[in-house]
């Protein structure tokens, strides 16, 4: 069994910058894509960046530029470093792995990101 274990949220000021950590346990092989989302109370969940294996990444408008997205897949650990936080990235983010064969997907339990104004 997979599990997903996310650390490094917390509060921070706007402007200010935080790095978050995705660390998977247990058997994992031919993790395809590793991502972040988040999400706000009253919203949907929605994808902040994603890495596939080969490296190629993809990024939410609202972060491009500020955001990024990194993995190391001898660790099977994503990053997610966040600079020029705004009040608006507010909210639990969750990493997503898509791994194995067939591929199949797991999920971290969230940790909280407050950004205060």
């Amino acid at each position: 069994q997979v599990q997903l274990v996310e650390s490094g949220g917390g509060l921070v000021q706007a402007g200010g910058s935080l790095r978050l950590s995705c660390a998977a346990s247990g058997s994992i092989f031919s993790t395809n894509f590793m991502g972040w989302y988040r999400q706000a109370p009253g919203k949907q969940r929605e994808l902040v960046a994603g890495i596939l294996s080969g490296g190629s990444t993809n990024y939410a408008d609202s972060v491009k530029g500020r955001f990024t997205i990194s993995r190391d897949n001898a660790k099977n650990t994503v990053y997610l470093q966040m600079n020029s936080l705004k009040p608006e990235d507010t909210a639990v983010y969750y990493c997503h792995f898509v791994h194995g064969i067939p591929p199949r997907g797991s999920w971290g339990q969230g940790t909280q990101v407050t950004v205060s104004s």
